[in-house]
């Protein structure tokens, strides 16, 4: 790829590249008639990258097609790290420029400076990398090409499987190796996916041949990876196709061993059953598992399992453990679906669980499953419930019948913690737990608007340079009384003026400054009763049911601070008297909660609703008995709150009114409403059991 190394050179692919983001093709044309040859492949002489690399990083395709068919770009030219357009689109996702380079006869063999084809670039997990890995491979991408380290494009891959099983899967089946090895290291695909912990990754890779036993230069096998990282499904996987857990590495340890240092209880277990001798072995700085579980001071599960393996190591198999029914019961783990499948399509379309023997064997032939003669004459007899020669495969799959209960996958599930009991026999009632509602802001709260200004919950402040006619003047006879001797004066100068101008005039407009403009939030204009600013906001469009954080509304906020010609303005303005909070909460509640009688009655003349209930089941009545305020009582009476009202801890109006402590409420409620009886607490059931002891 040519660079341009003087300077009118590089000023010129300089002006190229400026006139491809700014999308000028006139200049461009101009540019490239008139400019040094070839100029629209050279590159710019920092990074190397030419006008085409530049519009596909800014995903323009009709420049790309531009440059590609008017300009005579060539789309094989890369930078100065090898790296071509179409690397450069698939590395972004960018499936629609790739096509356009491919429609314009881009390479897919080609590759950068480390030996990397486009295939290494289509391995980020996301819906576009993936169409960039079939555009890629539909058009002639080789899927085996080696990069200069030895890794393949599956090996790659197979280093983020966890992230991207798909790919690892897709590069299969256009004809991946998969027993592929790094240079130098003689690191496996199948060792990077078992590190990485994708196990059907793992499973393809091994139906695609790649062998589970297959050592690196320091060792280490599938299963050392596996184990250090504490996948237990690629152990599984491992295990199904006959992986030998009893090898050792250079530093003479196991599998296990690793799974003791990194203190995974499960691998550990799991490789305890499995193997057979590498539990009782020291490896090469002499450490056997107990020493090593002690180092690395892991749980007490971790520690457990290393002591069961080492009892088990060296011991004769039970019947019901034996290493054959185990990598048996381990394939049926990994293909038992696909085999189900297939006894189900091929011989059993009524899925009765029940096929010929002969047929059953067939398929597990086929699908490579680890049967032998001696599994035929084990457990044919042990599934022929019919005794016809038919076999409940069905029941096969479970593995329940020739696997013990300790081997089986549900015994690696982690349990479940049983409720305790209480003393009496029963369990004890657990506190309710209310839909509680995440306080989220919309956005359109948080975020500025177009044109600068701040959220929508922060108002412009209203400043005024002169008295407001809301509040006292400064110059009222009331205020001036204050100020002695300024009264005297003024009562002195009386007489020596007109009638018209006796009284002083505010004149302090024209020589004030000006202050800056600030804004607030709308409920703390509501909270300190600044009725002008919420005036100015509605004027400028802002609305009425702005809520904060909390979901409370103006209304409500004014409601609770008993801020009365805020409340009026507000409903005047068209505030809903019915609005809600993250608790349920209504204006009334806030009013009656604070115990402010003018404003609950405000509220009620304009419509709020006596029964809505809060989020624990409290009403105003409710709220309005605990402030022990009897007016307030009186008047949503009036208003027809309903008595019979139970909150959720199923209290009444009789027992809140003894719980908070007011007398005077207590006896108005048992004078007015005599048949509703309170119920002592005390004595109320809470669920079965013994009282508890004080």
């Amino acid at each position: 790829m040519p660079v341009a190394k003087d300077r009118l050179g590089s000023l010129q692919v300089c002006k190229l590249i400026q006139c491809v983001r700014e999308r000028s093709k006139a200049q461009i044309d101009k540019l490239v008639q008139c400019g040094i040859p070839y100029l629209v492949n050279y590159g710019e002489p920092y990074e190397g990258e030419t006008a085409l690399i530049i519009a596909v990083k800014e995903n323009d395709i009709d420049m790309i097609k531009f440059l590609t068919k008017s300009m005579g770009a060539l789309p094989d030219f890369g930078d100065l790290a090898g790296v071509t357009p179409a690397m450069r689109a698939a590395e972004r996702g960018l499936d629609g420029a790739l096509a356009a380079l491919i429609e314009a006869g881009a390479n897919m063999r080609a590759s950068d400076n480390e030996g990397k084809s486009i295939l290494f670039y289509c391995l980020e997990p996301s819906e576009e990398h993936a169409k960039c890995l079939a555009l890629a491979l539909e058009n002639d991408a080789d899927v085996n090409w080696p990069a200069k380290d030895g890794r393949t494009a599956f090996f790659a891959a197979c280093e983020v499987a966890a992230d991207n099983p798909e790919a690892c899967k897709r590069l299969l089946e256009a004809g991946a190796m998969a027993e592929v090895a790094q240079v130098g290291t003689r690191r496996t695909a199948l060792m990077a996916a078992c590190a990485s912990g994708s196990d059907e990754v793992v499973l393809a890779a091994l139906l695609r041949g790649a062998d589970p036993n297959s050592a690196d230069r320091q060792g280490g096998t599938p299963a050392h990876h596996a184990a250090r990282a504490g996948h237990l499904g690629c152990l599984f996987r491992l295990s199904a196709f006959g992986a030998d857990f009893d090898r050792l590495d250079a530093k003479q340890n196991g599998a296990i061993h690793l799974a003791t240092a990194a203190g995974h209880a499960g691998c550990v277990k799991f490789l305890g059953q499995r193997g057979t001798s590498a539990a009782k072995v020291k490896n090469a700085d002499g450490k056997t598992l107990r020493l090593l579980a002690k180092e690395a001071k892991v749980s007490k599960a971790c520690t457990k399992e290393v002591r069961r393996a080492e009892r088990m190591s060296g011991k004769p198999r039970a019947k019901n453990n034996e290493l054959w029914a185990l990598t048996l019961y381990d394939w049926t783990l990994a293909r038992g679906e696909e085999l189900k499948t297939r006894l189900v399509t091929e011989f059993d379309p009524e899925s009765t669980g029940q096929v010929a023997r002969e047929d059953f064997v067939q398929v597990l032939g086929i699908m490579g499953a680890p049967w032998t003669p001696d599994c035929d004459k084990k457990l044919g007899p042990l599934y022929d419930k019919t005794k016809n020669g038919s076999f409940d495969y069905k029941d096969f799959l479970l593995g329940k019948k020739y696997i013990g209960k300790l081997y089986l996958a549900a015994a690696f599930e982690p349990k479940k913690k049983r409720a305790k009991k209480g003393k009496g026999g029963g369990r004890r009632k657990k506190k309710a737990k209310y839909p509680f509602e995440i306080c989220v802001l919309p956005d359109e709260q948080v975020m500025r608007p177009a044109y600068g200004a701040p959220p929508v919950m922060y108002v412009p402040r209203a400043v005024s340079l002169t008295d407001t006619q809301q509040h006292q003047q400064r110059f009222e006879e009331q205020q001036l009384q204050r100020m002695p001797e300024l009264y005297q004066l003024e009562k002195q100068a009386e007489l020596s003026r007109p009638q018209a101008s006796r009284k002083l005039q505010d004149d302090s407009v024209w020589y004030s400054t000006r202050l800056a403009k600030s804004f607030v939030n709308l409920n703390d204009c509501a909270k300190h009763g600044d009725v002008e600013s919420i005036r100015l906001a509605l004027r400028k469009g802002y609305g009425t049911e702005v809520a904060d954080k909390l979901s409370k509304t103006p209304l409500m906020v004014a409601a609770h601070y008993g801020n009365i010609d805020v409340a009026k303005f507000l409903l005047e303005a068209g505030a809903d008297v019915a609005a809600r909070d993250n608790f349920k909460w209504t204006p009334l509640h806030h009013a009656c909660h604070a115990g402010h009688l003018e404003m609950a009655e405000l509220l009620l003349k304009s419509g709020a609703p006596t029964e809505a209930v809060a989020l624990n089941g409290s009403t105003p009545l409710l709220r309005a008995i605990e402030t022990a305020n009897l007016q307030l009582v009186d008047l949503l009476l009036k208003y027809g709150a309903k008595a019979s009202v139970e909150n959720k801890m199923g209290q009444m109006i009789h027992e809140v009114a003894q719980n908070w402590g007011a007398p005077k409420v207590a006896d108005f409620i048992k004078t007015k409403f005599p048949k509703m009886t309170a119920i002592d607490p005390k004595k109320r059931k809470t669920g079965g059991g013994a009282k508890r002891k004080r």
